[in-house]
């Protein structure tokens, strides 16, 4: 029997098998796009309530949703159950190659995720590409990774449908106003890529 529509061999690699039982198992399947991206720093698409096991195994304190939509009732309830916090920064999606990314947002959301208080610590869009591959990229160049190194990361989970406009946006955003918030995030074992 083949995969679900949607799933890559990539995407089901992540999934993980765990005892929950003597009998059976449980599949733990983590959202489209999941990948680690800082120790107790986490990016996805949007969680769907079949992810949800997975993502307790993370012990998230925080998720940083960049959607302008409201949160669903049955997400709101994962958080709250799990006492889960949620941070809202409703960015716009654009197709539009001209449409501005709004900095000071990222920005904001920048600031979430250096916030190591929050960690561990979720941040997602409806995909995981675009606005969320604009936040790590950002993240990335306070970490001083080269921008091609950069642009490979964000190529990675935007694939075909990669944006110059977000790689624009990543270029020319300024780190200088965060970097007073980088240094305990910045020095974790791993962070940098010369």
């Amino acid at each position: 029997m083949g995969q679900p529509p949607g799933r890559t061999a990539e995407f089901e690699e992540f999934a993980v098998l765990v005892g929950a039982g003597e009998d059976e198992e449980e599949l733990l399947l983590p959202p489209l796009n999941f990948a680690v991206v800082e120790t107790g720093v986490f990016r996805s698409g949007f969680p769907e309530p079949a992810n949800f096991n997975f993502l307790q195994t993370l012990r998230l304190r925080s998720v940083v949703y960049l959607c302008p939509e409201e949160y669903p009732e049955a997400n709101m309830e994962f958080l709250n159950v799990n006492g889960i916090r949620l941070f809202h920064f409703g960015i716009e999606g654009h197709k539009e190659p001209f449409v501005n990314i709004p900095e000071e947002i990222i920005r904001e959301a920048l600031k979430v995720v250096l916030d190591i208080r929050n960690h561990p610590l979720l941040i997602h869009c409806k995909r995981g590409k675009h606005r969320t591959g604009c936040v790590v990229g950002c993240l990335r160049k306070l970490q001083k990774w080269c921008l091609s190194s950069v642009f490979d990361e964000y190529q990675l989970f935007a694939a075909a449908k990669a944006r110059v406009s977000d790689q624009r946006f990543m270029e020319r955003f300024d780190v200088a106003s965060l970097k007073h918030l980088s240094p305990p995030f910045c020095r974790l074992k791993g962070s940098a890529v010369a």
